[in-house]
């Protein structure tokens, strides 16, 4: 586990809602001590519901392992405040609209002369360059002008976003690899710099093999459900009681598969017997493999699935996926006690050990006396 890995390190944090607390809060859970500089508002993502005990559960989940500050950035003196942590910071996460930074004084330049070796880290909609620099962006929006709404959902279905906020959560990720490159970087060469992470360019990121593939037959894909366009049976299958997602397309699982289904049949079936026939063929080959499928629950397939090394899974639902043996025995959930929502059970970042938490998610300006010296903004 990675619990200590960044211990000792500091980092400023100038974000707000999921993408910049996606990136500090990885860096949080890798040990390092994060300061979050919130207006006198709070993070906007204090405003979303579930709330327990008077928290967002949202802020709640995504803030873990910091500590909260309270500053008006438009406040010269607070400014300089700011300022002064940031002299001691090893990295500064901002998610500020490009161009805000230095209306603030806090432009990397002027920051970078005071700290040679600071790792300046925007996270931005669109990048720092971009034409669109100047356009608010959120993930629902990002997931659509980055193509990625346009091959979410069913056949003939309009356009479908992902529930989970995918972007905003690899747009951490992403930003955070790149504090660590850069982190190494500095630890080689003595230097600091300017990360320009993009939500616009991590969607993109994300849809590597499919933009790849248009690039070279410039082809626009059609959304396809759970199926996977270029193989079959690579998708969600229905059985007597719920769904299972099934890649049985390499020719001796297919062949496995149907042996298992009692269809054997269909696997010489001149239809069916190549890949490329057989995806041509997919719906009528859906319709016959969920006829054999409908005999059985999804419970008794699955062993005998396993055992014919079948890769293939239960569609799950969170009750099922939360009670289920892999969920517990990895321990993704872990328990905590907040001040004021009580005894919350969360998810647990894989960097941790199961236990390892230093501190629940901060309530506004919980700590800006311990920091700062100054009065609390809020008990």
């Amino acid at each position: 586990m990675l619990s200590n890995a960044l211990k000792g390190i500091k980092v400023v944090d100038l974000t707000q809602v999921v993408a910049g607390p996606a990136c500090t809060q990885t860096l949080a859970d890798m040990g390092a001590e994060v300061i979050k500089i919130e207006a006198p508002g709070g993070d906007l993502c204090r405003a979303l519901p579930p709330f327990v005990g008077g928290e967002s559960l949202p802020f709640m989940v995504m803030n873990r392992d910091k500590q909260s500050v309270v500053l008006d950035l438009k406040d010269p003196a607070q400014v300089a405040q700011a300022i002064a942590l940031i002299d001691q910071a090893d990295v500064l996460v901002e998610s500020f609209r490009p161009g805000v930074m230095e209306r603030l004084g806090l432009g990397y330049e002027t920051l970078r002369a005071r700290n040679p070796g600071l790792i300046y880290c925007s996270i931005s909609a669109y990048g720092q360059q971009s034409p669109d620099k100047g356009l608010p962006g959120v993930d629902g929006v990002i997931q659509a002008v980055s193509g990625l709404m346009s091959v979410n959902g069913l056949p003939d279905s309009e356009p479908c976003k992902l529930q989970v906020p995918v972007v905003d959560m690899v747009t951490g990720y992403l930003a955070s690899i790149s504090v660590l490159g850069a982190l190494a970087l500095r630890q080689r060469e003595g230097v600091g710099q300017h990360l320009d992470v993009s939500m616009y360019g991590s969607a993109i990121n994300l849809q590597q093999m499919g933009l790849a593939t248009y690039l070279h037959d410039r082809e626009v894909p059609a959304r396809t459900g759970s199926a996977a366009p270029y193989s079959t049976p690579n998708e969600a299958l229905r059985c007597a009681d719920g769904w299972i997602m099934v890649a049985a397309y390499h020719p001796a699982r297919w062949q496995a598969f149907c042996r298992v289904l009692g269809v054997p049949e269909l696997a010489d079936d001149p239809r069916f017997a190549e890949a490329g026939i057989r995806l041509h063929n997919r719906a009528e080959l859906i319709t016959l493999l969920e006829q054999a499928l409908m005999t059985r629950s999804k419970h008794e397939w699955l062993p005998l699935f396993y055992q014919a090394d079948i890769i293939c899974g239960a569609i799950n639902d969170y009750r099922e996926v939360t009670e289920s043996a892999a969920f517990q025995a990895a321990a993704l959930a872990e328990t905590c006690l907040h001040p004021s929502a009580g005894e919350l059970t969360l998810p647990r970042s894989p960097f941790r050990h199961p236990g390892s938490m230093r501190r629940p998610a901060p309530r506004l300006g919980e700590n800006t006396r311990d920091v700062l010296g100054a009065p609390q903004a809020a008990d």
